[in-house]
């Protein structure tokens, strides 16, 4: 595999775990327990949605064939899709989202940090302007993850079930194959050793 498709692997795959985890969140539109909440949550899907689209710009001018952001969601079978598990599980109860997000909240912070450091520029500078996101996405699934386990009885349980739950999705993040070690040999790729 040469650097150029690795690439282009490297950046679908940050793609479609903010585009599926984008469309997980948009159904919580207008079913939330509370109106901030849509709001919220609508607000951190059009996050995820808006860095996807980017990426997806960008695998296209790397891959050079003509793709555009459109192409890569939309025309691909949902085999070709190259994100974690957990970011497509059913949403389940608001614990179970919100336990899911702060997953992978936690994850993105540390890694978008990470690949702000990145030699190439393009993917440095999309994950330098995330960070702010992320870092306001962690605190308030944070913040909810508290909120259910200081809760009622109830509440707890449906936390620490999620919790129990969706641990084991987790391994998928620190995975790395052929792709990783290939771009990391020019400081492309972040080492998900090192997070």
């Amino acid at each position: 595999m040469n650097s150029k498709e690795a690439l282009v692997k490297y950046i679908l795959r940050i793609a479609d775990n903010n585009f599926i985890l984008g469309q997980r969140l948009c159904e919580w539109c207008g079913h939330g327990p509370v109106l901030e909440e849509d709001i919220a949550l609508g607000n951190i899907a059009l996050d995820k949605l808006g860095l996807a689209s980017a990426l997806y710009k960008y695998a296209g001018e790397v891959e050079g064939k003509g793709h555009d952001e459109d192409h890569f969601p939309f025309m691909r079978h949902e085999r070709e899709f190259t994100n974690q598990l957990m970011v497509e599980l059913p949403n389940g109860d608001y614990a179970v989202t919100m336990v899911r997000q702060l997953f992978n909240d936690a994850f993105d912070h540390y890694f978008l940090q990470a690949l702000s450091k990145s030699s190439d520029k393009t993917l440095a500078a999309l994950a330098a302007k995330s960070m702010k996101e992320v870092t306001y996405q962690l605190r308030h699934c944070s913040e909810w993850v508290i909120r259910f386990g200081d809760g009622t009885d109830e509440s707890h349980k449906r936390a620490q079930d999620a919790v129990n739950n969706l641990w084991r999705y987790t391994g998928e993040y620190f995975e790395m194959d052929e792709v990783d070690a290939t771009l990391m040999k020019d400081m492309i790729a972040v080492d998900l050793n090192s997070i």
